[in-house]
This record gives C-alpha cells, sequence and structure tokens, in this order.
C-alpha cells in the first residue's frame, strides 16, 4: 500500500426537498384543505477517525464527495425522505484544513471522533405549514436550502510517542528494526527510507510507537532531498530522538545540521525535548569513541548516549530514557485535578 499524507477533497451536503402544494380531494369530507408536506432535508457530510487506516491513498482515487439531496414534500401530509450522510472514514492523525491551507477546522486524534465539514440544507415547509385562521387554503410553499459546496485538505500526521531524526544514513531504520517487529528497508545508500516507518518498542513490560521519518540534509527546510514535508509526522511525539552517525568525520556539524533545520520549520518542534545518541560504535574504537562523544556533549550541552543498533549496545538504556520522557508529557498533559471549594 503506497503512503500519502496529503491529498485534497471536494465535498458538497444535500440540498433540502421543496415543500408540496396540494388539497385534500376525498369524498365524503365536505372541506378539504392543505395538506402538502414538507421536504427531506439533505444529507450531510462528515470526517471519522477510524481504527486500522495509516494512509490516505483512498482518496488519490476519489475526491469528489456529494450527499445526496433530500425528497420533495408529497400530498397527504407525507414528508419527503431526508437525503444520506456521508462519511470520510479517515486515519488516527488526521487534520482538515481549509481551502487557505491554512485555517485548521478540525483535528482528529481518538478513534471514533467525528465531525461535520458541510451541513445538509433543510427542507422546505409546504402548503399546511402555512394554514391559520385567516389563511384556510394557502397556495405557497417554501423551496428547500441548498447544500454547501467548499474544498477542504486532509492532511496525516502520524500518532507516535517517539521520532526519529538524523542525517540520511545515520542508522534510524536499523535502530527501529533492532528495538521493534518493524522491517523497514536498510541499505548502504542515502534515502533508504522514503516514507515514515511506524514500530511498537518494548521496554520493561511497556510499550511505546516509535516514528522513523525520511532523513533530512542541510538545506531540507529549501526543499532540497525530500525537503521537510514527512516533519508533521514527529510534531505530535513526545520525545524526539536524534541519531548521529558516529563514523562520520564531521560528527558536530551533522548534529548542527539537524537542529537547525528544526529550528528553521517549527519553533515548537525544535523546542521538543530531545535525546542525542551516537550511533554505529561497534565500528569504532575507544578512543575515537570518547573524542566524538566528548565533542558532541560539547556542542549539545547535555549529555550523549552510545548505542549500536548493529550490536545492539546501549539500546535498553536509551528506551528507557525515552520511555520515561513520554510519561513525563503524558503526566503534564493530564487535566489538573482540582480541590472542590468549601465553605
Amino acid at each position: 500500500m503506497k503512503f500519502l499524507d496529503l491529498c485534497k477533497v471536494y465535498i458538497r451536503s444535500g440540498g433540502g426537498g421543496g415543500g408540496c402544494v396540494s388539497f385534500r380531494r376525498e369524498k365524503f369530507i365536505e372541506f378539504g384543505g392543505p395538506d402538502g408536506g414538507d421536504g427531506g432535508n439533505g444529507g450531510s457530510v462528515w470526517a471519522e477517525a477510524v481504527d486500522g487506516l495509516n494512509t490516505l491513498i483512498d482518496f488519490r482515487y476519489q475526491q469528489h464527495f456529494f450527499a445526496k439531496s433530500g425528497q420533495p414534500g408529497m400530498g397527504s401530509q407525507r414528508t419527503g425522505k431526508t437525503g444520506d450522510d456521508i462519511v470520510l472514514r479517515v486515519p488516527v492523525g488526521t487534520e482538515i484544513i481549509d481551502e487557505d491551507e491554512e485555517t485548521v477546522l478540525a483535528d482528529l486524534t481518538v478513534v471514533g471522533q467525528r465531525v461535520l465539514l458541510a451541513k445538509g440544507g433543510n427542507g422546505g415547509w409546504g402548503n399546511l405549514a402555512f394554514k391559520s385562521s385567516t389563511n384556510r387554503s394557502p397556495s405557497r410553499a417554501n423551496p428547500g436550502q441548498e447544500g454547501v459546496e467548499r474544498t477542504i485538505w486532509l492532511r496525516l500526521k502520524l500518532i507516535a510517542d517517539a521520532g526519529l531524526l538524523g542525517l540520511p544514513n545515520a542508522g534510524k531504520s536499523t535502530f527501529l528494526a533492532s528495538v521493534s517487529n518493524a522491517r523497514p528497508k536498510i541499505a548502504d545508500y542515502p534515502f533508504t527510507t522514503l516514507v515514515p516507518n511506524l514500530g511498537v518498542v518494548g521496554v520493561d513490560g511497556h510499550e511505546f510507537v516509535m516514528a522513523d521519518i525520511p532523513g533530512l540534509i542541510e538545506g531540507a527546510s529549501e526543499g532540497r532531498g525530500l525537503g521537510t514535508q514527512f516533519l508533521a509526522h514527529v510534531e505530535r511525539c513526545s520525545v524526539l530522538l536524534h541519531l548521529v552517525d558516529g563514523t562520520s568525520s564531521t560528527i558536530t556539524k551533522d548534529y548542527r545540521t539537524i537542529v537547525q533545520e528544526l529550528e528553521n520549520y517549527a519553533e515548537e518542534l525544535a523546542d521538543k525535548p530531545r535525546v542525542l545518541a551516537m550511533n554505529k560504535i561497534d565500528a569504532l574504537d575507544k578512543k575515537t569513541i570518547s573524542t566524538r562523544r566528548k565533542a558532541l556533549e560539547k556542542a549539545s550541552g547535555g549529555p550523549v548516549h552510545l548505542i549500536s543498533g548493529v550490536s545492539r549496545e546501549g539500546l535498553m538504556d536509551v528506551l528507557r530514557v525515552l520511555h520515561a520522557e513520554i510519561l513525563a508529557d503524558r503526566k503534564a498533559q493530564q487535566p489538573q485535578e482540582t480541590t472542590p471549594w468549601q465553605p
């Protein structure tokens, strides 16, 4: 299945059915009177977050969603049938954006969450609704209300607790394959990962979801390489794991490159908690490891973890640090219980 995280969709709700002008014509009834029914309401367009989806590929093959209109009213006080609703089933984590590509209309982050995108038009009143003591035989009826037509964008931001960042060939896919059952493509050339990958990581009896996005390069915020089109998938993460290739001769420059691209993309993303790890230590001697670790600590101003995705050295320590940051973020997002006021 192909991965798609941004698409344009055209929607239109159904129009309401017109009211009916009708009069009773029955045997043995001396005074008939009006009996025109109301028109049915038009169908609405909804969006619902469902489980089991992680791509918007279905909306590449169908971009137009038109709800049915309501049926007109009929005689004998019969109301027209309401038009059927249309439900856009989207993955959890989908943002619904207006046509200007800036205004966020809704953010579906929970399974079963629904939002009304276009309300169907109301049905018109039949002439029975206009009957009064002074107007015993009205001959007017209202037309149905027109539906709403609009263009929206669907943007998917994968739901993950931790995100992997780093230059191409920093070992992100190898790390994800070592700590989870995910099987991303692994090769010895840049840009092996072309779409985000998700994996469920287990540590000390607990689980969390980790996202591996394609590698960034210098100038990604200006559109070089894959640009920053996939950085949105780590915006929801509680913590970011920044992997640096320990075999690189420009290790501090590699670190600053990723940090700079994060700051250019969004301040909120640059301010997220980050865990820095030097990868591929299985290919280095102890002296080189010590030298490059000190250089990274000086550049980052924080601790540097030593890991190897191939030999699995140091992986559990990093996972425990990530899990602690995730728990702290979840606790901070929980609503604070307030003590009820007492006299």
